[in-house]
């Protein structure tokens, strides 16, 4: 079971700590030791910046069982050893690749110094769209250490998505039974939502999930786990979430923190050339491109907030819900204009009719 948080881990979990009891396994107990992040949720995580000697390192706290750790430790070096440059898990000075600290699971990792991607540099989006398509080509075959976890995901994208369309149904029926500031909100922006999730449900039920590729997927391919050193070179970090999976799913997760941003809202053009990149050495299949449209067309954020007030709708904080659905409607139309685009761009690419 992942270390629930007290008072007391998170005294554990002090600088001091830290220095004291972890690293002297890797002779770096003379350092100088900075908290850079900490999450005290469920899933508690602490990453400190280690700096020694003119080098400096990335120890992390990590959330997860030793057997996912592994699978972690497989996938980063896959990747080392096929020439995509990610920070190696370093040894202990016992040649271990961890640290158990009060049942606490630590590692340690070159310090990446470096810019994350901006989203408002272009050239940084099209090199990191390379840089995932290189991901992707070169774990095609990846097969984790013995006696890693089982991480693997391969969703029904139809079944899926039916849950949530049903999921949408309900909220709509609770909008007319109550009738407040946010369900009046939810009924002026449903009908464009609801053809946003039909589309998204006519096409996949047409995809054959035989022609998703499958290789090793980041699951967390977003700007601040890209970073472009001082060189030039681009580094993928944070592998905390990998698993294997349909790639497809690793390039719309990165499509949709790019689109759903306002320099970036929806912009069909840069996603064209990303996925133009992407191609070049990996080309997608037609089942590939349904399905990043299904993704992608499907009002995520609408759905979500909408369920989560309706099944908090006591205890919320309404005007809050308020807020974040007007901000999201605000773009839905963005949105059905980008996905008739993509559609179209599918279409004339394969010569075939997807609605």
């Amino acid at each position: 079971m992942p270390y629930e948080a007290t008072s007391y881990t998170l005294n554990l979990l002090s600088e001091d700590n830290v220095k004291k009891n972890v690293l002297p396994y890797y002779d770096l107990e003379k350092s100088e030791v900075t908290q850079v992040k900490f999450k005290d949720t469920e899933k508690q995580r602490a990453v400190y910046k280690v700096s020694h000697e003119g080098k400096n390192y990335c120890l992390k706290k990590i959330y997860f069982h030793l057997e996912d750790l592994l699978f972690v430790y497989s996938a980063i070096e896959w990747l080392y050893r096929n020439d995509v440059k990610v920070p190696r898990i370093l040894p202990t000075k016992d040649g271990g690749r961890f640290v158990c600290y009060e049942d606490m699971l630590f590692i340690l990792t070159p310090w990446i110094d470096g810019e994350k991607c901006s989203y408002d540099n272009i050239q940084n989006v099209l090199d990191a769209s390379t840089n995932l398509s290189d991901i992707h080509r070169r774990t095609e075959s990846f097969v984790p250490i013995e006696g890693s976890s089982n991480r693997e995901e391969f969703e029904d994208i139809y079944a899926s998505l039916s849950k949530h369309f049903q999921q949408l149904l309900i909220c709509s029926n609770n909008a007319f039974k109550y009738g407040d500031k946010f369900s009046k909100l939810f009924l002026q922006f449903f009908d464009v939502n609801l053809l946003l999730a039909q589309i998204s449900m006519d096409i996949s039920a047409t995809i054959n999930n035989s022609n998703l590729k499958k290789c090793l997927c980041h699951l967390d391919y977003v700007n601040k786990n890209i970073i472009f050193d001082n060189y030039g070179n681009i580094w993928t970090i944070d592998f905390d979430k990998c698993k294997l999976d349909y790639r497809i799913h690793d390039i719309s997760y990165f499509f949709r923190r790019l689109l759903k941003r306002d320099n970036t809202k929806w912009d069909l053009e840069l996603t064209i050339n990303c996925l133009k990149l992407y191609e070049e050495k990996n080309p997608l299949t037609l089942d590939e491109f349904k399905a990043l449209i299904v993704y992608l067309a499907f009002p995520q954020k609408f759905w979500k907030i909408s369920r989560d007030y309706y099944n908090n709708i006591n205890k919320c904080n309404k005007n809050s819900f308020v807020t974040l659905l007007n901000k999201t409607c605000a773009k839905s139309d963005f949105q059905l204009q980008f996905i008739r685009g993509l559609i179209s761009y599918v279409e004339d690419r394969f010569q075939v009719k997807l609605l």
